[in-house]
């Protein structure tokens, strides 16, 4: 079973009913037109195929009184009724599929909109690999039931109840005989129907998880490889593809029985109406026509039964599909925009504030990340943030991001809570270099073009010579415009860093982060690009999360964390000549340092 936890699961499958489909009515909202086209076209076409049988009997009664020219009269109106159920066939698939799709493109549009705000804590409790499942398996699922398997259902349900009662119409008395085996039919349907939608749920979550693991395991293939864990990784994807075969096997089981069931009892109970109906035609109280009818009308009904039966399992898993959709779009956020958001005053002065701050991240509630954090950074100033690993730092950054919210106190920008201005507001104001550079599968151009949408070529460049990312950019292949690779995959780990720092400078905004921004430069590219993001600082509130400390020195405040906490605050002659943490740091890699050389 999946690593939820059977509870949770079983949760889950108990709410799972056809109803679940409602949670598509606002997509089909807005093309009821197109919704109404279709209807109409099934409408016309049930219509049309359930002429034909009473065609068909009149040709049969009459074919040894008639006239040659009445039988011609009769066979061109046959060819009519079929060229009109051909039209309607065609301009019903058509209109239904292309409802699906349209439909189809709405939800993973909704669903993707939805998903790239949720704040880095949803990610958290779910792995990107199951959100991937429900954007691509989940939603090819509702595409298979709006484009073919509703219609279908819907047509056959026309042809049921107007089947029905053209058969009464034709033999009351058969038809009662007909009817005597619905009950006999439905019963399998409710019992394996109920098993079949658990297992339909069971196997989606088997593929989201598979999904999930294959992307994990994908997205880390080096450090796989370099740790010599493929066979591991094989035996767990294999485990878990096993696993979601398995659970495929028993539901196609369920479903292949169901339809086995229903299939013979509905045939074997027309084979037992049709020995009757024989008998009424040799005692002369039923004509071969009217036979022959209610024959086509009973075959008609009953393979619609079957069908019924069928797209009754397609019907639970596409429920299933919308309710785990609806459940990610209705996904509430820790971090969240205020209903009436305030608007931070332009141009943003870049005054940061951290406020009687405490934070937990949601995984690890026992534990403060930070504990009462009390810093002010005026703008302009810079501020290098430094202390053991886990001390804090990052923290720092992600909460000033507002990727999450703290326990207690206030983080502020120009003495606004951002918790009381929207999100895309207040992060405009604010450059980030990430200690792992993120590089997209574009062209160079356009990674460094991601800080602002809007810069021209000239300053995409100018931000790259300031990063001393220029030279290495020109020499690649077609330069600006080469390729890198899905994340960065054709440039080196010091490459990716400038091409993220070209990025910040190209934003201009007045607040500049920087998280191990040079940590991958060697030693003559960490000197130019330091150059360069002192040159940026000048005019920006910077903050500068570092180990090594020689790229701190000349800011002009150093806080010190550790384990959550402010420790010391000062320059950096000032806290070596007072000792503690910073100056055993210093003294630990300025020693290293020298004794390398």
């Amino acid at each position: 079973m999946p690593r939820r936890g059977d509870a949770t699961l079983e949760e889950r499958d108990k709410a799972k009913r056809v109803s679940g489909l409602r949670g598509l009515g606002p997509f089909l909202r807005p093309y009821r037109g197109m919704a109404f086209l279709v209807l109409v076209a099934l409408v016309v076409t049930a219509g049309i195929s359930l002429i034909l049988p009473l065609a068909v009997r009149r040709v049969i009664d009459g074919f040894g009184h008639s006239s040659a020219a009445l039988l011609d009269q009769y066979f061109l109106a046959a060819l009519g009724i079929a060229a009109a159920l051909a039209l309607g066939t065609g301009a019903r698939y058509y209109l239904v599929t292309r409802l699906g799709e349209r439909v189809v493109a709405d939800i993973r549009r909704a669903l993707f909109d939805k998903v790239v705000g949720l704040s880095p804590a949803f990610f958290e409790s779910i792995m990107t690999g199951e959100v991937l499942s429900r954007l691509t398996t989940d939603t090819t699922l509702i595409l298979s039931v709006i484009g073919s398997s509703v219609s279908v259902a819907l047509r056959n349900v026309l042809l049921l109840v107007g089947g029905l009662a053209l058969m009464l119409y034709t033999s009351a008395k058969l038809t009662g005989l007909v009817l005597l085996i619905v009950p006999v039919v439905i019963i399998p349907i409710i019992v394996l129907g109920r098993r079949l939608r658990g297992l339909s749920r069971e196997n989606q979550d088997w593929i989201a998880q598979s999904s999930g693991n294959a992307s994990e395991a994908l997205l880390s293939a080096q450090t796989v490889q370099a740790f010599t864990h493929e066979d591991q990784s094989r035996a767990e994807f294999a485990r878990v593809t096993e696993a979601s075969y398995l659970s495929a096997k028993r539901r196609i089981g369920v479903r292949a029985a169901l339809t086995m069931i229903v299939i013979f009892l509905v045939f074997a109970g027309v084979v037992g109406v049709l020995w009757i109906g024989v008998r009424d035609v040799r005692a002369g109280d039923m004509s071969v026509g009217a036979l022959i009818q209610f024959v086509i009308y009973a075959v008609m009904v009953s393979g619609s039964v079957g069908a019924l039966s069928e797209i009754w399992g397609e019907l639970l898993r596409a429920a299933g599909a919308t309710e785990r959709l609806v459940e990610l779009l209705n996904a509430t956020d820790n971090v969240s925009d205020p209903a009436q958001p305030k608007a931070l005053p332009q141009p943003a002065k870049g005054a940061i504030g951290f406020d009687g701050v405490t934070f937990h991240y949601p995984t690890r509630p026992e534990k403060s990340a930070l504990e009462g954090i009390d810093l002010a950074v005026a703008p302009g100033e810079t501020i290098a943030l430094v202390g053991p690993s886990g001390a804090g730092k990052t923290t720092v950054i992600q909460l000033l991001l507002r990727f999450y919210d703290p326990a207690s106190g206030a983080v502020t920008i120009d003495g606004m809570d951002l918790r009381e201005m929207a999100r895309s507001d207040f992060r405009r104001s604010i450059a980030l270099v990430p200690q792992d550079p993120v590089i997209f599968a574009t062209s160079a151009r356009e990674n460094i073009r991601f800080g602002r949408p809007e810069a021209s070529d000239a300053e995409v460049e100018a931000a790259a010579r300031a990063a001393n990312a220029h030279d290495f950019i020109s020499a690649l292949p077609g330069g600006y415009e080469a390729q890198v690779g899905e994340r960065g995959v054709m440039l080196s780990g010091g490459q990716k860093q400038r091409i993220a720092i070209a990025r910040a400078i190209l934003r201009d905004a007045p607040i500049l982060l920087l998280d191990e921004a040079t940590s991958a430069l060697d030693a003559e590219s960490e000197r130019l690009v330091q150059n360069a993001v002192d040159e940026l600082a000048k005019t920006r509130t910077t903050l500068i999360v570092a180990h090594r400390l020689a790229t701190v020195k000349k800011a002009d405040r150093i806080v010190v964390f550790d384990e959550g906490r402010i420790v010391a605050t000062g320059t950096h002659d000032a806290l070596v000549a007072e000792g503690g943490l910073y100056a055993r740091l210093a003294r630990l890699q300025f020693t290293e340092g020298v004794a390398a050389e």
